[in-house]
C-alpha cells in the first residue's frame, strides 16, 4: 500500500487477519527456468552525484547475471555530476554501461515507458540512482519469485533508510577501493557536526518506524491475504517487461507521461486491474537516504495524493468489497464449484493466488487485493475528517482517547513484526516517532482537502470532452 500510518483502522485489521492466517501454502511450479532470465537494469539519475557510486557498487555486487546497465540521467537542465561520475566507476570496475542525458526533464514514467519498448530482456531491474542492494541476492531473489507464476507482475524487497555505517562498509569494499586507486573517499552525506547528526538520527528513526510498520505488518498481512500488495510505493523493483509495456500500451492514449506523481504507483495499480500481483519479499533488503526530516511531510503528500488519483483512475478495484456479495452467491452453486475444482485439476502449472487475467473480469467481479485499496481510501479520506470534526467540536478527550489508541496499537504492531533481540529498542524509536507520525496525519487532511477542490473540475473538464 501507499504509506499508511493508522494501526486504528480496517486495513491494519485486515493485515492482522493476513498474519494470523498465514500464507497459502501451495508449492508452486513453474514453467520458466528464472535462471535463464536476461535481466536489464534501468537507474533513474536525478542529481544522485552523492549516492550513484553506492548504487553501482552494489550492483556489481549482485549475484545474479546482469543484462544491459542503462543509465538515465533525467535532472534536465538542474543535473549535476552523476553522469560523469558513474562513467568513470564503472570503467574502473569492467562494468558496461550506457549513459543517457537528456537535455529536459521527461518524468519517470515517460523513461520507464521507453525502455520496456526498447529493451529486449525478459525482465527490467528499475531502481534511483540513490538505492543501494544490500543484499548481494536482492536481484536473484526477485527475479525467482518473479517466475514462481505467470500471475507476478513485479516483485520488490524491503527498503529502510541508509545510515552512515552502510555508507562506510561500502566505500570500503573492493569496487570502491578499485574506482579510488588509493585516494581518500569523503562522504558528502556525512554529517557536519553533533547538530546535524542528531537531527540526521531522528529523520532515519522517523522513516524506519514507518516503513517497518507499513513493510513488514500493513503489506507483509496483504501479501498472506491477497498473495499482493496493492499499491507499494518503493523502487528497486523487478518487472515482467512485457506486462509493464502492455500497461504503456493500454493506457497512454488515456493519461499521455501523466501518470501522477508517483507513476510506479499507477503501474502497480494498473497490474492488478489485470489480474496480476505486485509480490514482496520479507528476506531481501534495500536501502537509501532519505531527504531530510523536512520533506518527510512532502513526500507523504505526493505518495497519498497519487494513490488517490490512480484509485480514481482504477475504481473498479476499489468498488470489489461491493461486488463481493453477488461473486460469493455465484460460487456457492454446485456447477460453479465442479468447473471449479475442473480448471484446477487441468492445470500443469501450479501457482498460488492463480486468478483470471483480464480487465473485463475486474469490471464484473473485482480483485481479492481491492479490499486492502478500498479501505486504504476509506481510511485516507475519512480518519482526517473525523480527527478535524472531534476538533472543530472541541472534543479534546475523545480526541486524545482516539490517538492515545492508535498510538499503542503502532506501537504493539512495531513490537510485533520486529526481531526478538530488537523488540525494546523498536518500541523506544516508536515512542521517538510518534510526533512525526501524529503529524502526517494532517498531511493526509490536506491531502485529502486539495484532491476534494480539484476533482469536480476535473471531472466536468473529462465529460465535456
Amino acid at each position: 500500500m501507499s504509506q499508511s500510518v493508522l494501526a486504528l483502522g480496517p486495513n491494519a485489521l485486515l493485515s492482522a487477519l493476513g498474519l494470523w492466517r498465514g500464507p497459502q501454502q501451495v508449492e508452486p511450479t513453474p514453467a520458466e527456468d528464472w535462471r535463464q532470465a536476461r535481466v536489464d537494469v534501468v537507474i533513474h539519475v536525478d542529481r544522485h552525484q552523492p549516492d550513484i557510486t553506492f548504487c553501482l557498487a552494489s550492483l556489481l555486487a549482485q549475484t545474479h547475471p546482469l543484462g544491459r546497465v542503462l543509465l538515465i540521467d533525467d535532472g534536465g537542465a538542474d543535473r549535476d555530476h552523476s553522469v560523469q561520475i558513474a562513467r568513470e566507476f564503472a570503467r574502473a570496475n569492467g562494468l558496461s554501461l550506457v549513459a543517457i542525458e537528456r537535455m529536459w526533464t521527461i518524468g519517470k514514467g515517460a523513461t520507464l515507458k521507453r525502455q520496456a519498448r526498447e529493451l529486449d530482456g525478459d525482465v527490467m531491474f528499475v531502481l534511483d540512482g540513490n538505492v543501494v542492494l544490500e543484499s548481494p541476492d536482492y536481484i536473484a531473489r526477485c527475479v525467482e519469485k518473479l517466475y514462481e507464476g505467470a500471475g507476478t507482475a513485479s516483485v520488490r524487497g524491503l527498503h529502510r533508510p541508509s545510515r552512515m555505517a552502510d555508507r562506510a562498509r561500502w566505500s570500503a569494499s573492493p569496487q570502491f577501493r578499485a574506482w579510488l586507486d588509493g585516494d581518500e573517499h569523503v562522504d558528502p552525506r556525512r554529517p557536519r557536526d553533533r547538530w546535524s547528526g542528531v537531527w540526521g538520527w531522528f529523520n532515519d528513526t522517523c522513516r524506519e518506524c514507518i516503513g517497518i510498520f507499513q513493510q513488514r505488518f500493513l503489506d507483509r498481512g496483504q501479501m498472506a491475504l491477497f498473495g499482493s500488495v496493492g499499491a507499494p510505493a518503493f523502487t528497486a523493483t523487478a518487472y515482467r517487461r512485457r506486462y509493464l509495456k502492455d500497461v504503456f500500451d493500454r493506457y497512454e492514449p488515456m493519461y499521455g507521461d501523466g501518470l501522477t506523481r508517483r507513476p510506479e504507483l499507477f503501474v502497480a495499480l494498473a497490474l492488478c486491474n489485470e489480474g496480476y500481483h505486485n509480490s514482496q519479499l520479507p528476506d531481501v533488503v534495500a536501502h537509501a537516504p532519505g531527504a531530510g526530516l523536512h520533506a518527510l511531510a512532502r513526500e507523504h503528500h505526493h505518495i497519498s495524493s497519487a494513490f488517490m488519483q490512480s484509485c480514481h483512475a482504477f475504481d473498479a478495484l476499489l468498488r470489489t468489497p461491493l461486488k463481493w456479495p453477488r461473486r460469493w452467491w455465484r460460487q456457492r452453486s454446485r456447477a460453479a464449484r465442479l468447473r471449479e475444482d475442473d480448471m484446477r485439476n487441468a492445470r500443469r502449472v501450479v501457482e498460488a493466488y492463480r486468478q483470471p487475467f483480464g480487465e473485463r473480469l475486474t469490471h464484473q467481479q473485482g480483485r481479492p487485493v481491492g479490499w486492502a485499496l478500498f479501505f486504504g481510501a476509506l481510511e485516507k479520506v475519512l480518519v482526517p475528517l473525523l480527527v478535524l470534526a472531534l476538533a472543530c467540536m472541541a472534543a479534546w478527550s475523545w480526541l486524545a482517547a482516539l490517538l492515545l489508541v492508535d498510538a499503542l496499537l503502532w506501537l504493539a504492531a512495531l513490537a510485533l513484526v520486529s526481531r526478538p533481540g530488537e523488540r525494546l529498542r523498536m518500541l523506544g524509536k516508536g515512542v521517538v516517532a510518534l510526533p512525526m507520525r501524529h503529524g502526517l496525519l494532517w498531511t493526509e487532511l490536506f491531502t485529502v482537502l486539495a484532491s476534494l477542490r480539484r476533482w469536480p473540475g476535473r471531472a466536468l473538464r473529462r465529460a465535456a470532452a
